[in-house]
């Protein structure tokens, strides 16, 4: 977020000006208006991040100006400034969506504060707004897929999305788990809400507390203003706590008192700060072999760990490969307005041979690369595919055969492999002849004849049943 820009609505000039001088030593942008309808007009030319409008004005009132405004730009933050005898009606601007109200005569301090709250508010609301469509379609790359383990983690998130459980979301480093948490948020009836992220081994210790708490003015070297921490700027949305494995003793402490008694204090404060919050976490670690070790608090584990998530290694999903390299060709393309047209099935086939120690993500990295480098229009073949990819050990069957060192019998040897086709298609269907040919997409009449060159007829000379038998039985089935 850039400077924050202010519509200043009030009618007394002295405070009108003193508020606009504090903002604007404070880095704030502000436009001033004395009345209800030049602060409307003002909003209709242009747009602001924070509205604050006092309640009692001449003409149209604080709540006609947040209800015109809000109608112009939903997305801007409101605060009220009322006496000592309207709260009943700030309370009635906050149900129209106003952010929070100031009794006068303003403190200075309160001021600013609730202006930070307003201006971090304003700017995770506006974040989640602009990612929110593409989010709500994203976040499902992490759960796309045909796999019996993605289509029991898609159930589940159906069933537990819009509870308040905790959920502890268990794989390596680039399955998709902060995908999945937000799937659980915009499932659920916090998604109008933030959703704040937070990883909690990219931040150091030290650090770590005031980001997830916030500090008061004062609470170390630098701390010039109070700054609101994550927890408190996700109330009412969700908390993701990325690698919580990571996480000190100490802080854990501190999280475990937030899951049972949702409060805190800022760091260097005594005011004890209550939250509504959902926590999901996530961990790339065995936390249960980290609580043996006696690295990982058991309460705090048993806490997280309400309902458990386990995302399966893009190694051990592989069918999903070629759904999600099309998802991820729509995805590019769109953001890269580039179209190709595909995969070759030689490309595809060393993707699906490839192990991705970096899983979903290492997959989508290199999906944008090939499309950023292919011609518009080809499609992407094994030479535009890195060496470790490319030329990775051939699993076919064939390619297992031992070669002699003075060479083969190159028709010996096809014929042996054929052989070897036929009777695995046999086998595959119980030796049923038609369901054979089908398999290997040959014709039936084909098939006997080289079953019958190879010896094999008399070995499976299952009597078949006729077709109009055949045809009744799938119908039966």
């Amino acid at each position: 977020m850039g400077i924050c820009t202010i519509l200043l609505v009030e009618d007394e000039e002295y405070i009108r000006e003193s508020l606009k001088e504090i903002l604007e030593m404070n880095g704030y942008k502000v436009t001033t208006a004395h009345n209800g309808e030049v602060g409307i007009e003002a909003a209709a030319k242009a747009s602001f991040d924070i509205l604050i409008t006092d309640l009692k004005l001449p003409g149209t009132d604080g709540i006609g100006v947040i209800r015109s405004i809000k109608s112009i730009s939903p997305d801007t933050t409101c605060i009220v400034l009322t006496g000592y005898a309207s709260v009943e009606t700030a309370v009635e601007a906050m149900r129209l969506g106003a952010f929070t109200y100031l009794k006068k005569p303003l403190n200075k301090d309160e001021l600013l504060i609730n202006l930070e709250k307003a201006k971090e508010f304003h700017s995770l609301k506006e974040e989640n707004s602009k990612l929110k469509d593409e989010i709500k379609k994203n976040c499902t790359t992490a759960i796309l897929g045909t796999s019996a383990e993605i289509q029991y983690i898609r159930d589940l998130i159906d069933k537990i999305a819009d509870t308040d459980s905790t959920v502890l979301i268990l794989g390596e480093s680039g399955t998709g788990k902060e995908l999945v948490a937000r799937a659980l948020h915009y499932g659920s009836t916090r998604s109008k809400k933030p959703f704040v992220p937070i990883n909690c081994g990219a931040i150091p210790e030290d650090l770590l507390e005031s980001e997830l708490f916030g500090y008061e003015k004062g609470a170390f070297t630098g701390a010039i203003a109070t700054k609101i921490g994550r927890f408190e700027a996700a109330d009412q949305g969700t908390v993701f706590l990325d690698e919580i494995g990571d996480m000190s003793p100490g802080l854990q402490v501190k999280i475990l008192r937030v899951l049972q008694e949702k409060e805190f204090e800022r760091v260097g404060g005594r005011n004890t700060i209550k939250v509504d919050v959902r926590v999901v976490a996530a961990t790339n670690q065995d936390l249960e072999k980290a609580v043996e070790e006696k690295k990982f608090r058991n309460d705090l584990y048993y806490r997280l760990n309400v309902i458990p998530i386990h995302l399966p290694p893009l190694r051990d999903r592989k069918e999903d490969i070629p759904l999600l390299v099309e998802h991820f060709i729509e995805k590019m393309e769109k953001r890269k307005k580039k179209s190709i047209k595909g995969v070759s099935s030689e490309a595809l086939r060393s993707f699906e041979a490839h192990e991705w120690p970096g899983n979903i993500r290492e997959l989508e990295n290199l999906m944008e690369r090939l499309i950023v480098l292919k011609e518009e229009g080809s499609f992407i073949t094994p030479k535009d595919l890195p060496d470790k990819i490319r030329q990775l050990k051939n699993t076919s069957a064939a390619s297992q055969m031992a070669l002699p060192p003075n060479g083969i019998d190159f028709n010996e040897a096809v014929d042996n492999y054929e052989r070897e086709l036929i009777v695995s298609a046999l086998q595959k269907v119980n030796g049923i002849k038609k369901k054979a040919a089908e398999y290997l997409n040959l014709n039936r009449t084909t098939l006997i004849e080289k079953m019958k060159r190879k010896g094999l007829l008399d070995q499976y000379d299952t009597p078949e049943a006729p077709e109009s038998n055949e045809v009744i039985d799938v119908a039966r089935s």
